[in-house]
């Protein structure tokens, strides 16, 4: 794989841009986000599974059933949730904006918002601006950077990528943006993430793609254990590159789906990294478990809990916290015959043997885990199965990032 610079603009025929319109009257940062094919999609997504659920996502969901795309339109500072049918009927506005400045079909535009929930969606803000939002489309790694910047909220950091692969000889580019750092726990997918491709790939196996590399990228990520309401993973292929068709779980499939989940663990590893609040980020590696499903759950269990993710904070080797978050996992495993080690690039300790502590320098242990990157090695027996989850330390600005969050 070629690693490239332009996200979602990396790939043939796709520009973005992003704009400010106002939605937050006291903030002047971009908030209004557009993608744009010249090509109709294939699309396919993965969409949140709380039961409380955006306008945006709605409205999205019936587009994407209805089998092509040719742009995303997204908006910050406002989640345009638990509106009503207000919100729905400006989310439908909003797809109907697109559609009209590029005389496209409503249903092949598609619609997310992030932000605050119960706020009615300040439409005529979004009205005001379509022109000077389709007039900042560009294909390069500026229309990329304003489109992301225009999502993000909370976010300190960018979370994006592009590579390039070859199938059968044929140069295929992936490009992507994520924005989250809170309300971040699986299932799926707890963000708001937009990835565009020029392969010519159909609808089924971009669905497949799609779903194995969320399983392995976003559905082992956890912040806060809290899921939000607007979280959708949004794919669109426009066949621009010219490669024979995937259109069966071929070689060339391999190689795409390979690529595409290699670029989600990637974007994953770095919302994990920039969670609210975090200073380290935190890997939990659990292996020996009696199958992989097992394995995700019990690894999934001690990044999301609050004790071991203090514990992170503090670079306290307190191995008796994962062991107490495995055992209340629900998976079966020989609680008696569990080994824990912690490491980082200034080394690694084994604190725990056979569920028993280990002898071992706590300085050292500290020096380990004061490291902006650590890691929880976790080994339960000797099943064949095995998992890597991402997340993050709890600190103190976590609470009052969102002790403050509407202010």
């Amino acid at each position: 794989m070629k690693e490239l610079h332009s996200g979602v603009c990396a790939p043939k025929g796709f520009r973005a841009g992003g704009i400010w319109c106002g939605i937050k009257a006291d903030s002047r940062k971009r908030d209004l986000a557009l993608i744009y094919s010249e090509r109709p999609c294939v699309p396919a997504a993965m969409f949140t599974t709380n039961m409380v659920k955006g306008a945006s996502l709605l409205v999205t969901r019936e587009h994407v059933a209805a089998g092509s795309l040719h742009a995303i339109i997204a908006n910050s500072g406002n989640a345009n949730t638990c509106t009503g049918d207000a919100g729905v009927k400006a989310a439908r506005r909003t797809a109907a904006l697109i559609a009209d400045e590029f005389a496209i079909p409503a249903k092949s535009v598609a619609v997310a918002s992030t932000g605050v929930i119960g706020v009615p969606l300040p439409i005529a803000a979004i009205e005001s601006e379509i022109s000077s939002l389709a007039d900042s489309l560009c294909g390069d790694a500026a229309g990329h950077n304003a489109a992301l910047e225009a999502i993000m909220t909370t976010d300190t950091r960018k979370k994006d990528g592009a590579i390039e692969i070859e199938l059968s000889g044929v140069p295929v580019r992936i490009g992507a943006m994520t924005k989250g750092s809170g309300m971040i726990h699986p299932n799926m997918a707890t963000m708001l993430c937009f990835i565009t491709t020029d392969a010519d790939i159909s609808r089924e196996m971009l669905e497949k793609a799609l779903r194995r590399a969320v399983s392995h990228s976003f559905n082992r990520l956890t912040v806060d254990g809290d899921m939000s309401t607007n979280d959708m993973t949004l794919i669109l292929a426009n066949g621009a590159a010219g490669n024979t068709p995937i259109t069966t779980e071929n070689d060339d499939f391999t190689i795409f789906s390979d690529a595409l989940e290699s670029l989600c663990v990637s974007l994953a590893r770095k919302m994990a990294r920039d969670g609210e609040g975090a200073t380290r980020l935190l890997t939990v590696a659990a292996r020996g478990a009696a199958d992989e499903p097992g394995a995700e759950t019990l690894a999934k269990s001690v990044a999301s809990s609050s004790l071991v993710k203090a514990a992170i904070f503090g670079a306290d080797a307190n191995w008796g916290r994962t062991l107490c978050a495995l055992g209340h996992a629900g998976v079966d495993f020989d609680p008696e015959k569990v080994d824990v080690s912690f490491a980082s690039r200034a080394g690694s300790v084994v604190v725990c043997k056979d569920s028993r502590a280990a002898r071992f320098s706590e300085e050292e242990a500290k020096k380990i885990l004061s490291e902006e990157e650590v890691e929880i090695n976790i080994t339960l027996g000797d099943g064949a199965g095995a998992a890597v989850v991402w997340g993050c330390d709890l600190t103190y600005d976590y609470v009052k990032i969102n002790g403050e969050y509407r202010s």
